[in-house]
Formats: C-alpha cells, sequence, structure tokens
C-alpha cells in the first residue's frame, strides 16, 4: 500500500500543478438569477506510521524559505533580494509546493479529502446530504473565493488562511438547476486548497449546519470497488409540494431515481454531538414477538439497526468530486460514472432506448475531441475559452438541483475535454431525453390500462348476451 500512496502523492502534485497553472473561467450568473456560491475541496496529506514527522515548521511557507537561503550564495545583493521576496510572501505556487511535497511524512502520506454530512432541516434540499464546505456568497464577499474560505471557517473551523492552506485554483463552475433542468438556481464555485500542517487543530461544527465530518482517503475515492447507487424520491420536488396528490401520482408513477454514487470510507470522523437527536430519547425498544425470535437466533443487537446509515456521495457534489478525479491517473471517473435512470422498469426501458444513440454519440466525442484538442493544444492553435465562453448558452443539466453541473460553451467544453475533466459534458442535453422518455413511459401505462379497460368492458357487455342466446 505504502508503494500505491507514495504514487499517488507523486500523482496530486502534478495534478496541483495543472490546476493552479490552467485555472478555468468564470461563468456569469443566469438572467434574474444573481446567486452565487462556493465550496471548498480541503486536501490533507494523513502521515504513515513509519514516516511520522519529527519535527514541524511553522508552516509550509517558512520551509520555502528555507529552501531558498540553501540555494542562495553569499552575495549581499542575492540575500536583500531574497528577503524582500519573505517579506512580500512572493514565492511562486510551484516553489511552495515543491517544498511541500519534498517533505518525507508528505511522500509517505495518504492525501485525503474533506467532506461534511449537513444537518437535517425542513425544506431543505440538501438536508442530510453529503457535500463539501461551502455556502452562498455574501454581499461584502469581495469574490467567490472569499466566500468559499469564510464558508470553511464558518462551518468547520478550519482556516484557509495563506499561513495554514495552499490556494490551488478552481474547478469548472456550473449552474445549479431545478425541475429537470428548467429553472437555474444559482452558480456554484469550487474551490481547491492543501492544508500544510500534518497536525490538524479539532473543528469547530455550525450545528445548524453541519451535523459531523469525514476525512475520506482519494484511493477509497478511485476505487471501483466502493461505486454504488443512491436511490431518491424526486416527486416532491417535481411537484414542489411535501405532500398532495400530484406528488402521491408522481411517486407512484416514477418510483425512485437512480444515482450514480460512492461509498465513502473515512479514515476520520468528527460529529456535531449539540445537535438535536444525537443521542436518542425514550426508553429501551420493547422487542415484539418476532424481534424476540431475532435476540434468540442473532443476539440482542438485532434488534438495534446501525445507526449510522452508509456515507453515500452523489449527485451534485459527486460531479464536482469527479471533476477533480479525473485528473488522477487511471482517469477512470467517466467510466466508473453512470446516467441517471429511474427504477421503474418501463420508465427505464424507455430512457435506455431513448437515449441510446444520446450516449454511444456523448462516448465518442469524449475520446475523439479530447484527441483532436489534445493535438490542437500541443500545436498552440486551441480558442481561448474566455473568449467565448459568455458568448454561448450553457449546457443544460440537472434533476432538482440533483446532476453534473452545466458546462460553458464550445470553447470551454474543449478545454476540459483536453484536461480530462469531462463529467459536465456528459450530462448535456440528456434531460430534456429523459423528459421524453417518461412522458412516452406515462403514455404507453395509460394506453395499456385504457386497451385492458376496454377488453374487460367488452367481456362484460357481452357476457350477458351470449347467457341470452
Amino acid at each position: 500500500m505504502e508503494t500505491e500512496t507514495k504514487e499517488l502523492v507523486a500523482q496530486l502534485k502534478d495534478v496541483l500543478l495543472d490546476l493552479a497553472a490552467n485555472p478555468y473561467p468564470e461563468i456569469a450568473c443566469p438572467p434574474n438569477v444573481p446567486k452565487r456560491a462556493s465550496v471548498a475541496l480541503i486536501l490533507r496529506v494523513q502521515p504513515n506510521y513509519d514516516h511520522w514527522p519529527v519535527v514541524q515548521e511553522r508552516n509550509i511557507h517558512s520551509q520555502t524559505a528555507k529552501r531558498r537561503r540553501s540555494s542562495v550564495t553569499s552575495n549581499p545583493e542575492n540575500t536583500q533580494r531574497r528577503r524582500a521576496s519573505i517579506a512580500e510572501h512572493k514565492f511562486s505556487l510551484k516553489d511552495i509546493l515543491d517544498a511541500f511535497f519534498s517533505q518525507d511524512w508528505v511522500q509517505h502520506g495518504d492525501p485525503e479529502l474533506l467532506f461534511i454530512k449537513r444537518a437535517t432541516r425542513v425544506g431543505d434540499k440538501w438536508t442530510g446530504h453529503v457535500a463539501l464546505p461551502g455556502g452562498k456568497r455574501d454581499p461584502e464577499d469581495a469574490d467567490d473565493q472569499v466566500t468559499a474560505v469564510r464558508e470553511a471557517m464558518e462551518e468547520v473551523g478550519i482556516d484557509l488562511s495563506y499561513a495554514h492552506a495552499i490556494s490551488i485554483g478552481n474547478l469548472p463552475q456550473r449552474i445549479v438547476t431545478t425541475s429537470w433542468g428548467k429553472v437555474p438556481l444559482m452558480v456554484l464555485c469550487p474551490y481547491v486548497y492543501l492544508l500544510t500542517s500534518s497536525e490538524y487543530p479539532a473543528q469547530r461544527l455550525q450545528p445548524t449546519e453541519v451535523a459531523s465530518t469525514h476525512w475520506v482517503p482519494l484511493r477509497a475515492l478511485l476505487a471501483p470497488s466502493l461505486r454504488t447507487y443512491e436511490y431518491a424520491d424526486v416527486s416532491a420536488r417535481l411537484a414542489k409540494s411535501e405532500f398532495g396528490i400530484k406528488r402521491w401520482f408522481l411517486s407512484t408513477m416514477l418510483s425512485q431515481m437512480m444515482f450514480a454514487a460512492i461509498h465513502l470510507l473515512p479514515s476520520s470522523s468528527t460529529y456535531c454531538t449539540s445537535i438535536s437527536g444525537f443521542v436518542p430519547d425514550g426508553p429501551a425498544p420493547n422487542a415484539p414477538f418476532m424481534g424476540k425470535v431475532k435476540e434468540v437466533l442473532n443476539g440482542p443487537e438485532a434488534n438495534y439497526p446501525a445507526r449510522q446509515q452508509p456515507l453515500l456521495l452523489w449527485g451534485l457534489t459527486l460531479g464536482v468530486i469527479s471533476d477533480f478525479l479525473e485528473h488522477i491517473p487511471p482517469h477512470n471517473a467517466l467510466e466508473l460514472w453512470t446516467y441517471p435512470t429511474f427504477t421503474n422498469w418501463d420508465v427505464r426501458f424507455a430512457m435506455w432506448a431513448m437515449s441510446y444513440h444520446y450516449r454511444k454519440r456523448k462516448a465518442r466525442e469524449m475520446s475523439s475531441t479530447a484527441h483532436l484538442n489534445a493535438n490542437k493544444v500541443d500545436e498552440g492553435i486551441v480558442d481561448s475559452p474566455t473568449e467565448k465562453a459568455t458568448a454561448e448558452e450553457p449546457g443544460e443539466v440537472g434533476i432538482a438541483g440533483l446532476g453534473v453541473g452545466r458546462n460553458w460553451g464550445k470553447a470551454g467544453r474543449e478545454k476540459l475535454m483536453v484536461r480530462g475533466a469531462a463529467v459536465n459534458s456528459m450530462l448535456e442535453g440528456y434531460y430534456p431525453i429523459v423528459r421524453r422518455a417518461v412522458a412516452v413511459a406515462l403514455l404507453g401505462r395509460v394506453t395499456v390500462a385504457s386497451l385492458v379497460g376496454i377488453w374487460l368492458w367488452k367481456k362484460l357487455v357481452t357476457a350477458p348476451e351470449d347467457g341470452n342466446d
């Protein structure tokens, strides 16, 4: 395993340098939708038992300065220039990352990502979901990145300032939508940070926002064996109500949606013990007759189901994480990702049949365009994404805010594919097919029910006539 993690650490360094050197463009808010939100993708390296850090520098920037001091001569002019650079923190990001990844405990450590489980709140679309620290941009925030830093401090108590973390860059921004991609909600802006210390202070979880936090190794996120599905009832969101006939009808007709998911295996977790219901109230459960039978067969714990449900990463956050994972070898985030569908067999079959050519075409686009644009990059003739991104309408993606996101125009999509973070483009144009497939499936049900009704009516009407004869 140590060899595996050492290779992953080296790959992570290359990914971070690439993200820093090739920032994604900012996308504008849709008309009449001024809301923007930011999330922080926070990385750390967990030290290995056999390579535990003995002496910890104050911060990585002092280590960078130390490396610089050892590389300069005793020339007074060089010394003065070095001191001025240190005073103004004008180290390049490559210098800082080189200093960080040169440490023995980092080279043999295990890279991890921080996730939060949102607190349960009535009316919150993402209540109880696994997510990244983040939130909506406030009017006083200077930019989207300031929002990510502020929200990380408010929600989990992690300081992402210069002294404690390295600001790497951003991931593709996306327009989050609802109502099957028809209604834009906000622009989501992900930013990547790397914590530089091997010692981590106690987290301070905001009770109204965060129920728990979980550090998950990158190895677990990349493992095919941990890929699974999340089943979600989207009828309440489609009906825009938690109750009512429309919601019941949609739930009966559509059943649940299946979304690609990752079963998270945290290395460490922190729980907010001050939230309501952390310690269950009430007396011990009184097992019924069948419960007592289970106790005899399986032991007393049979009547006490596991309190902690599996942590599943899916939907919008999985889209953000997939954009990041696609940069890391073996670059299989797309291969492990699957299109959303429904559990009812007729709706599922209609979606499969109607999206067959679409999925094949997307697969060809991902491979052929990436190869073509890679050649363009080598020749230096790829269009600048910032020049055309604002001139084109972003692609449509998202069911009730649970999709992967929206890409940002042809030029930006080309860059996305070249760099391997093509998950955004996979769902462009998919949800219109979903809407048509659902309509076809429901029409098929009505047709079958009508034919059965006509057949029964004829049987009932003709039966008395046959008896009279």
